[in-house]
């Protein structure tokens, strides 16, 4: 289907890391008319409000970005939130498309929905192969069911729904807060608060052995606009860079940016997670669509965006 400019669509999750990151995608290739709802003006775990909501709007696709997300501390604390609302929000938006009548929706999921131990890299059929990795399974099994939710739909309704899976993300709008955010925003404030208090050490969590690949989370605004534009099978889509790095390579390439000078120590008594998860993204290539945005380059400019959001109160930490 071909969209036209004022042509309706709903972003959901709209103020987060990935949904900021579609609603200027979407603007920058001239979509003018984005349906947004903020948490307190949609509470997305209420079915009702949520059917209400999307039968009054009529959006002729659907972002599904809202999620509840969180590091390896707060999903250790927090497993019967990290199930249930994630859970309650892709149900009730997926559900409410349906009853909507929605056109097209893609459903954003996360790499940690594959086996603790899967082959690498991950290729889509390494899915239930294997055991999750014990500290984020809540948000992962929900995540699993999400994506068989559009596959369901598509089955026995001729929804057309799509999923993606992207690997880690950083960029504008991550959340910094020192226990809940993930290990690339955790390190950046964690060495610029050192450097501004001229510590000699900064100690971080695990072995630093663990393997990570990260997806600046403007490629992934890109890779889903262009999945929407060609993408209408059942099954998900992964999306990344294709190579990865060290948690201890990281850390050194994070303070290099934000010029700390210090000594990087580990703490082992912390867990490190899944040992590596490194993506395959040969059928993302096969649908003409590659990352563009370099490591350097997105930690330079991230860091950037932490700083301003320093400076304007706006942080989210």
């Amino acid at each position: 289907m071909t969209l036209s400019p004022d042509s309706p669509i709903y972003v959901a999750g709209h103020n987060g890391m990935m949904g900021s990151a579609l609603v200027r995608a979407l603007r920058a290739t001239g979509h003018r008319n984005l349906v947004v709802r903020s948490s307190t003006e949609l509470d997305l775990r209420d079915q009702g409000a949520v059917h209400d909501f999307l039968a009054t709007t009529r959006p002729v696709q659907v972002y599904l970005a809202a999620a509840k997300v969180g590091g390896i501390h707060a999903n250790n604390t927090l497993p019967a939130d990290f199930l249930f609302d994630n859970l309650a929000i892709q149900t009730n938006v997926i559900e409410g498309s349906r009853r909507a009548g929605v056109d097209k929706l893609l459903f954003l999921g996360s790499s940690c929905i594959y086996p603790k131990h899967a082959n690498q890299p991950i290729r889509e059929d390494a899915l239930l192969t294997g055991a999750l990795e014990p500290t984020n399974a809540p948000y992962a099994i929900a995540k699993i069911a999400g994506l068989h939710m559009c596959d369901a739909y598509r089955a026995q309704h001729g929804c057309n729904y799509i999923s993606a899976m992207p690997t880690n993300l950083y960029g504008p709008g991550d959340n910094y807060h020192p226990e809940h955010s993930h290990v690339l925003p955790a390190l950046i404030r964690r060495f610029h608060e050192a450097k501004q208090q001229d510590l000699p050490a900064v100690t971080c969590w695990g072995t630093g052995r663990p393997m990570r690949e990260f997806l600046h989370v403007d490629d992934l605004a890109s890779a889903c606009l262009h999945l929407m534009d060609v993408h209408n099978e059942p099954g998900w889509v992964n999306v990344g860079t294709g190579s990865d790095l060290s948690i201890v390579n990281l850390a050194h390439m994070v303070a290099q940016t934000v010029d700390f000078k210090g000594q990087i120590l580990w703490d082992d008594s912390k867990p490190d997670g899944t040992p590596r998860k490194w993506l395959d993204v040969s059928r993302l290539a096969e649908l003409g669509w590659t990352s563009n945005i370099s490591l350097e380059e997105g930690l330079r400019t991230t860091y950037d965006d932490f700083l301003a959001a320093r400076v304007s109160n706006s942080l989210r930490c």
